[in-house]
């Protein structure tokens, strides 16, 4: 299963990684399922080597902090990355099931950079960082947030990804885009107890918040009406907004929101402490994936609707 969205990095301190494990089975399924279709769809097709003007990509890449071309330790052998292959887009198992996503495929795009042979094997999400220091493999390519936690005991490259929280309202109310001045007073949802509940407390103090147990009891209740805005993770929200559920009601409302303190530095690649010369060609070698275009394009192929 995948990891709780809505609750955040904000709570992490005090949570074990499995109890991250996100409780949505009914989503998680169907999102299994979309992103299944999209990726038989797609890979019959011709890659993609431009953005899509309608797609927001990210850039988490500093471009003046390229330096010189980082190689990749030679051991004699195939370095093994391990995921999970239950949290769909980031890493799934493919039709024929074999572990895929975007975080997979990326690893595999910095592994061809790097001119390096490497596996990929599927593993219980809350076993990967225990496998990784009993060396049963020598690379995590999953979403396992980047904590001080996480760096106490091993080593990370730089994020490749980061989860943004989003706005959305209904379409039809005319509303202002969402800021902290122009949501004075108005109805906004919330998942109780989350880091998105933490960050409009601090931020958005004018605001009426409404709070609700799960997701999507904010999402039905902002397709009612009943709030005028609701504030959550945004992938999650790109899913909804996009499926048969909310039938057209809602979008968007403002930019995405990417406070390190309440939704994380993201996720990155994890290795061991030893192994900084391959933390540090995989850092490099996610650069050039950047600068190639085929971050681009991996992107728009597990993410065809942006969170950000």
């Amino acid at each position: 299963m995948g990891q709780n969205l809505s609750v955040g990095v904000y709570c992490s301190t005090r949570a074990t990684v499995a109890s991250t494990r996100h409780p949505r089975l009914w989503w998680l399924a169907g999102l299994s399922i979309y992103f299944l279709l999209t990726y038989v769809a797609q890979a019959q097709q011709a890659p993609i080597s431009t953005p899509a003007p309608a797609i927001a990509i990210p850039n988490f890449w500093n471009p003046r902090a390229r330096g010189e071309r980082v190689e990749a330790p030679q051991t004699g052998r195939a370095v093994r990355f391990m995921t999970d292959d239950e949290f769909p887009p980031l890493h799934f198992a493919g039709p024929d099931g074999t572990p895929t996503g975007f975080a997979v495929e990326l690893a595999r795009a910095v592994c061809e950079r790097l001119t390096i042979t490497c596996t990929v094997q599927a593993r219980r999400f809350d076993t990967l960082l225990d496998a990784l220091a009993d060396k049963q493999g020598d690379v995590v390519a999953a979403a396992i947030p980047l904590t001080a936690g996480l760096r106490a005991r091993f080593l990370a490259t730089r994020p490749y990804f980061r989860w943004p929280a989003r706005f959305i309202s209904r379409r039809d109310r005319n509303l202002p885009a969402a800021s902290a001045t122009a949501l004075a007073g108005r109805s906004i949802g919330v998942v109780e107890g989350s880091a998105h509940e933490a960050y409009l407390k601090a931020y958005f103090p004018k605001a009426t918040r409404k709070t609700f147990t799960e997701l999507s009891a904010g999402e039905s209740a902002l397709k009612r009406g009943e709030v005028e805005y609701l504030f959550a993770d945004g992938l999650s929200l790109a899913l909804w907004l996009n499926g048969q559920e909310a039938e057209g009601c809602c979008g968007y409302s403002g930019g995405d929101y990417l406070e390190n303190r309440y939704f994380g530095e993201g996720i990155g690649f994890v290795t061991r402490t030893e192994d900084a010369p391959l933390a540090r060609a995989l850092d490099d070698a996610l650069q050039r994936v950047w600068d190639d275009g085929k971050y681009a394009e991996l992107y728009l192929r597990f993410f065809p609707i942006s969170p950000f």
